[in-house]
């Protein structure tokens, strides 16, 4: 069922408040733009399916159709361009699930159309009774009913309790397989090169490899081969910009929410030992060697950010080029715009995307129109697509 909810406008009194950067980001307003591109439009927002829990990820496979994860459920499933939604065969009972932990991540492979695949991230069960986390690539066969295993490409992300899973999947201009991990609530995971904790991570998504350009390309761990940027908490989402760069977004402690942006080799900060001491500053720049300064932080308390995309199309006006950030705890989508050298211009928060619930990711859709996935759960969660009115 397919219902448009009409809204109204950005409220211009939150939008002159969003328009500058948070207090502390220590980020310039950037120069002022033409009036054309300051305006906002209407967004028109439409309900794709609902009666899911707790979906996690969404990727188009052309057609109209979408690929949906649902975490606790464990499920892939095929929403259709008819808006009926069809679980697919798959191991479910294979997939580890606790806590933060369970069926997650999802891409589509850029080539999908032919081949077929695409990639999971999912809690899974070690021979020896003990957790971890995994990426893994599947086929769809051609009547759309059943998702056969490739093969899995990175095994050993750690878990614990299924706190601080992760687990973000992308797949770069470059053909390179992103993927995004939690700390699992380890301390020295994060800095660690040989955990593969509170990274990201490059690979080649058909044979599993480490990604070639990877900083550490000859390292004697196999793991560490594995990273391109450490010092992480949490990865909740993963997007590249037009110019190619790379961004993350990440959960923060008692304190400042992330988006960074990602450059090979990167120090991200995140160190919160001895122990696992949540004090810590989340870009603790005490740290020996250079840390990576975040691009936006939510400072105190946190919002608790998810899934992330850029916009594009000219009809996204103001919005075009910003980074569309879904919001767990303060339920909205918050749209970020970054000048070209990455600085933080501007934030604004549409009033059409809040009253949802907790929402958990966005996606781009081939139309420029916004996928969004709420996380409210109790089988009550919604696919909704976000256009410019």
């Amino acid at each position: 069922m397919r219902r448009p909810l009409l809204l109204g406008l950005v409220s211009t009194v939150a939008a002159a408040l969003l328009a500058a950067p948070p207090a502390g980001s220590g980020q310039p307003a950037g120069p002022a733009e033409p009036a054309e591109r300051r305006a906002v439009p209407a967004l028109r927002v439409t309900t794709l399916a609902d009666g899911l829990d707790h979906p996690w990820d969404i990727a188009p496979i052309g057609g109209g159709d979408y690929l949906v994860t649902q975490r606790d459920r464990a499920t892939v499933s095929l929403l259709g361009a008819d808006g009926e939604v069809r679980r697919l065969a798959f191991p479910s009972r294979k997939v580890w699930v606790s806590g933060e932990t369970g069926l997650m991540g999802l891409v589509a492979d850029p080539r999908f159309e032919q081949n077929r695949r695409f990639y999971t991230c999912q809690g899974a069960t070690r021979s020896d009774g003990g957790h971890d986390v995994r990426v893994l690539a599947w086929k769809l066969n051609q009547r759309a009913t059943r998702a056969k295993r490739r093969g899995p490409l990175l095994r050993g992300i750690p878990a614990t309790t299924g706190r601080h899973g992760g687990c973000r999947l992308l797949v770069a201009d470059d053909g390179a397989l992103v993927v995004g991990t939690g700390d699992a609530a380890i301390g020295r995971n994060p800095r660690r090169l040989t955990s593969l904790g509170g990274k990201t991570l490059r690979l080649d998504r058909m044979t599993g490899k480490p990604w070639p350009g990877n900083p550490f390309p000859r390292a004697t761990s196999t793991r560490k081969r594995y990273v391109f940027t450490y010092g992480h908490r949490n990865v909740q989402g993963l997007a590249q910009r037009s110019d190619g760069s790379l961004w993350s977004v990440e959960h923060g402690s008692f304190r400042d929410d992330e988006v960074n942006r990602l450059v090979r080799g990167g120090d991200h900060g995140w160190h919160p030992v001895p122990g696992y001491d949540e004090q810590v500053p989340m870009t603790d720049r005490s740290l020996p060697g250079r840390q990576r300064v975040a691009r936006w932080r939510s400072g105190n308390p946190t919002i608790a950010p998810g899934g992330a995309d850029f916009v594009a199309g000219g009809k996204w006006g103001a919005l075009r080029g910003d980074l569309a950030m879904a919001v767990l705890k303060d339920q909205q989508v918050r749209f970020l715009d970054f000048d070209s050298r990455g600085r933080l211009r501007a934030q604004r928060v549409p009033d059409e995307l809040t009253g949802h619930g907790r929402i958990r990711t966005v996606v781009r859709d081939s139309d420029n129109s916004l996928l969004l996935l709420t996380d409210n759960g109790g089988g009550a969660d919604e696919v909704l697509r976000v256009t410019p009115r």
